[in-house]
């Protein structure tokens, strides 16, 4: 039992030491997934590695498509136009198999 327990610590370990090179960090706001009449800048710009289909995450990934489905025809609050995360985030949007239609 004891070297079981070692073995689990040395694995916790050993996982939370691991680098997440690659992993997707950014975050994207959904806007808590609200009815909106007008869309808010994003703050993040996505890494590259959110391009790689490798690192979709299910969850952001429907987020992303749900969020400009709804709202991509939708203008800016402020009235300007797509900032450079915003651009990012539409051209994952579209890399995904979505319509770029549904962008203004």
């Amino acid at each position: 039992m004891k070297k079981l327990i070692v073995l689990a610590a040395t694995a916790l370990a050993l996982a939370a030491c691991s680098t997440t090179e690659g992993t997707p960090t950014a975050q994207f706001d959904d806007e808590r997934q609200g009815d909106i009449s007008c869309m808010k800048h994003q703050e993040q710009t996505p890494g590259e590695a959110y391009f790689d289909e490798g690192n979709w995450d299910t969850v952001v990934s429907l987020s992303i498509l749900r969020y400009y489905t709804s709202n991509g025809a939708k203008p800016y609050c402020d009235g300007k136009t797509a900032t450079e995360a915003d651009q990012g985030w539409r051209r994952l949007y579209v890399q995904m198999g979505a319509e770029k239609n549904n962008l203004r």
